[in-house]
């Protein structure tokens, strides 16, 4: 008796679910430690079973999750969108012939250039105030409301401090190069008596 194909969709009975959830968590564990084994990539899963409760699997490396989240941010946006439209097309493929509720198409590449324009649109948009509260705090008299009051404030009290640890640290370290100076010279004039006798 050979394996049928299961039709991928939700299993009502809670009971099958965790039973299917538990089988294939561990398939698919077995397969991220074979994969981090014998490629000697970094592996970070996390599942949520149908209870709730969280599994995190993160591969032999030395440095753990952090390293691998901290991946993510320093890629470029465009590297990030070719990314997604890779996993979109693998995603594609895989589902093609299947039965699922999941349609890939629905993200498709399109959605890719409406992102990137949205993403422009905001980075013009938060450049646009950048500009604004720059002319405020330059110009108190351009002032309308008690908002940008409160603002100006706020960045003059935080440069003052900046100023003030400045201060002291430039103070101390004048300290410093005074007490070297103080025990140089000490020990100059000490060893000159020395020699005069």
């Amino acid at each position: 008796m050979g394996r049928k194909k299961l039709k991928i969709q939700r299993l009502e009975d809670l009971k099958a679910r965790q039973a299917k959830y538990s089988k294939r968590k561990t398939g698919i564990l077995k397969k991220a430690k074979e994969l981090n084994i014998l490629c000697e990539v970094d592996v970070a899963l996390l599942f949520c079973s149908p209870s709730g409760t969280p599994t995190l699997y993160v591969g032999k490396n030395s440095n753990g999750l952090s390293s691998i989240l901290k991946r993510l941010p320093n890629l470029s946006f465009e590297e990030r969108e070719e990314r997604k439209a890779y996993t979109i097309e693998m995603l594609r493929k895989i589902y093609e012939n299947s039965e699922s509720e999941f349609d890939p198409l629905s993200l498709s590449h399109d959605t890719n250039a409406n992102t990137l324009k949205l993403y422009e649109d905001e980075l013009q948009e938060l450049k646009d105030k950048l500009v604004e509260m720059s002319k405020i705090l330059r110009n108190p008299n351009i002032v309308e409301d008690l908002n940008q009051i409160k603002m100006m404030e706020d960045n003059l009290i935080a440069s003052l401090n900046g100023l003030r640890s400045r201060k002291n640290q430039i103070a101390m370290e004048q300290q410093i190069r005074e007490r070297e100076l103080e025990v140089g010279l000490s020990i100059s004039m000490k060893l000159f008596m020395h020699f005069q006798l």
